[in-house]
């Protein structure tokens, strides 16, 4: 239900994933649920080997359709059953794409369901291979990828990282299931408003260490931010999230730095300029220690003992941006306030140089912070719009449609 609003990206697309066998399999569950998410009808074909990894069962009941195994299976090929799988779909995907399928597409091979639905397809055919770091740099593996790719096969991964295989470390991983998806939706998601423009979003709160032991924080989850990043990715943004400490995933589509501090998240910011837009939804510490100690500060027996810290004030990032020579086109900001939340939101847009400020109470009653609901008003030079309170990723649809319009001369206001 929380996602229902934000805008399936693949509804009703049509996806016939062909799983291959390697120890990988066991990200595609992963992958299967968020398609499913996202709207797509995934259908699955499974290998001999895939199956040892996991049952057919599996993939089934995540994918809510029946699983395709055998290219002589009497019920399907009456009608010439790998046929009509290749050209139903309107995407196939291959993941894990092992070695050996690889080699099968290549050379036109189709001696099982898997690679007779490749030769058969004229669709669209993205890979996500997988295989021991060795495997994927031998010359058979390079030329069978040259070829593949100048068939119009697309790719994504693989990664650099340990492998299943004790001591083994290299190119070969599998993209994770958030990347492969990124890559289905830019292929069949239609262009949207924000095509072509970049974005950056702060999120999640920053910790300001005391000691190797304590620091200064508050109770940002980062559920707001992270909900903007992926509307904005929604609508065709490429984003780059610079996130604190948080404790939820990063989201889908996002390409996501992780900071602690607020001078890192400052650098991070600095570093993904130029961009279109920046939006700034982050708790940022207003202070930090003067000197972090380096050991742990220890309490001392007897009364007047209590130490003292001295503060300095952490670098102001909207203000920074908002008056920046590579200032973007839009800049918006948050204000989380406790108390006259339209006033101090109404002074936050003029002194920090931001186009728009969603000020927010962050009150106990107001119970936004970390919370899963928002009540919100949206600032700007024409003046306060105030909206109904609404779940997180609603503020987060609404918000991005608005920055979207901004950007295109359309409507300024929700």
């Amino acid at each position: 239900m929380m996602r229902r609003w934000l805008g399936m990206k693949l509804q009703n697309r049509r996806v016939l994933l062909i799983i291959g066998g390697g120890i990988a399999v066991y990200k595609v569950l992963e992958l299967i649920r968020r398609l499913r998410d996202e709207g797509a009808r995934v259908r699955c074909v499974m290998t001999a080997a895939a199956a040892e990894f996991v049952t057919p069962l599996s993939v089934a009941t995540l994918s809510a359709d029946r699983v395709f195994t055998n290219l002589f299976d009497r019920d399907d090929e009456h009608d010439v059953g790998h046929i009509r799988l290749s050209r139903e779909a309107d995407l196939i995907v291959v993941a894990p794409a092992t070695a050996d399928l690889m080699a099968k597409a290549a050379t036109g091979a189709a001696n099982d369901l898997a690679s007779a639905v490749l030769l058969a397809s004229d669709k669209p055919v993205l890979m996500a291979p997988a295989m021991n770091p060795r495997m994927w740099s031998a010359a058979p593996t390079r030329r069978n990828h040259a070829t593949l790719l100048a068939d119009g096969v697309q790719f994504v991964g693989p990664k650099s990282g340990a492998m299943a295989e004790a001591g083994e470390n290299g190119e070969g991983r599998m993209a994770e299931p958030a990347e492969i998806l990124a890559a289905i939706i830019a292929q069949l998601a239609p262009a949207g408003p924000l095509t072509g423009r970049s974005f950056i979003v702060t999120s999640g709160p920053t910790h300001e260490p005391i000691d190797p032991v304590r620091y200064i924080a508050n109770r940002s989850s980062g559920k707001q931010g992270h909900a903007i990043a992926a509307a904005l990715a929604k609508l065709g943004a490429e984003v780059r999230l610079i996130s604190g400490p948080v404790t939820i995933a990063d989201p889908s589509g996002v390409k996501t730095t992780h900071v602690q501090t607020a001078r890192e998240m400052l650098t991070a910011v600095e570093a993904a300029l130029p961009a279109d837009g920046a939006v700034f939804v982050a708790a940022v510490a207003d202070w930090r220690v003067d000197s972090v100690a380096t050991d742990k500060i220890k309490k001392q027996p007897g009364a007047g003992t209590v130490p003292s810290l001295a503060m300095v004030e952490n670098p102001d990032i909207l203000a920074t941006v908002g008056h920046h020579a590579q200032r973007p086109k839009i800049v918006v900001g948050f204000a989380a306030e406790t108390r006259d939340v339209v006033a101090n939101g109404e002074a936050k847009l003029k002194r920090k140089g931001a186009d728009l400020i969603v000020a927010n109470d962050v009150s106990a009653e107001g119970g936004a912070m970390g919370g899963d609901r928002n009540r919100v008003t949206l600032l700007s030079a024409e003046g306060a719009e105030a909206w109904p309170e609404m779940d997180k990723l609603e503020v987060a649809e609404r918000l991005a449609q608005v920055i979207a319009a901004r950007l295109n001369g359309g409507p300024t206001r929700a």
